[in-house]
């Protein structure tokens, strides 16, 4: 029976990349595999598998029964719903460790890095793997979205060696624009509902029992929002209240000034104030300097709520 290879809820393109890529690494070791994804791509993860010439992975919500291995989480929160029925066996990841347990031994590759495709690429080396070059090309974009083009406090020296090692195999000469090409993707943002662009890259963490949402938009100029700023606040109030949520937050990064502007609601706002030692206005903030919310975001606030 062959495993599900398969990353997070409101899937990225590391997790759908990483996906393919580390389902087509284990059938060439022999351990039969399928990508599969949990939700809709997003139009930078649709401009990637197209620029490489890949399907989208199956869309497959249950995996009760299966055996399951986890791409670019350890969250219970951003695993399948019915993740307690099947059988984890392995995860690859760059983030802190989740909450998912499990009843038997797994396989494990958790790196400090700035994208778990870096860790795949890492993988791909240790089995002796070639790596096709229209999977490089698609690992090589996951990292630089992940990184932000490298401009991220999560990048690391090996995520450059691996873009470079990749970009040499998919022939990509200028990684830079390939990057910009990416963001402009994500930066056309007229005509979206805003339920949409909120739910774009969002992801639920469990902070001391309470219910944190964060979603976050990443574009080459703040300007795209100004005309939909409001809309933006009234949906994650909404969305608040739909998931009894403690608090949402949603950061719209600014990938050339490099900082993120924050809206948030929130039933104790001085917790989020306290995390970041700023004070809000009408639920808004610029947060200087922040890119990440794996390393700049989360930890800070999860010790707020201790």
């Amino acid at each position: 029976m062959p495993m599900y290879v398969v990353g997070h809820k409101i899937p990225d393109s590391d997790s759908i990349c990483g996906a393919i890529a580390l389902a087509y690494l284990k059938n060439q070791i022999d351990e039969p595999a399928i990508a599969a994804r949990l939700g809709e791509l997003s139009p930078e993860t649709a401009f990637i598998l197209e620029r490489f010439g890949f399907e989208a992975p199956e869309l497959k919500l249950s995996y009760a029964g299966e055996d399951v291995y986890i791409v670019d989480h350890s969250e219970l929160t951003q695993a399948p719903d019915d993740i307690a029925e099947a059988t984890i066996v392995g995860i690859v990841d760059h983030h802190k460790l989740g909450d998912l347990t499990t009843s038997t031994p797994l396989e494990c590759w958790i790196r400090p890095v700035g994208c778990s495709n870096t860790v795949i690429k890492m993988m791909y080396d240790f089995f002796g793997v070639a790596i096709p070059k229209d999977i490089a090309g698609i690992m090589l974009c996951a990292i630089l979205s992940d990184t932000v083009i490298f401009k991220s406090p999560t990048c690391t020296t090996a995520d450059i060696r691996c873009v470079e090692d990749l970009a040499e195999i998919a022939g990509i000469e200028d990684v830079q624009a390939l990057g910009m090409e990416m963001f402009n993707v994500k930066s056309a943002v007229a005509g979206t509902p805003a339920r949409d662009l909120v739910m774009r890259d969002f992801k639920d963490f469990n902070m001391n029992g309470n219910l944190v949402g964060i979603g976050q938009l990443e574009v080459v100029d703040l300007a795209v929002f100004d005309e939909i700023k409001a809309e933006l606040e009234a949906d994650i109030a909404a969305l608040k209240e739909e998931g009894e949520r403690h608090s949402v937050m949603l950061l719209l990064t600014d990938i050339m000034k490099e900082g993120s502007e924050l809206l948030v609601v929130s039933d104790d706002i001085t917790i989020i104030e306290r995390a970041y030692s700023i004070e809000t206005e009408n639920g808004r903030v610029w947060l200087e300097g922040v890119l990440s919310r794996k390393k700049q975001v989360v930890p800070p606030l999860q010790d707020s709520f201790i």
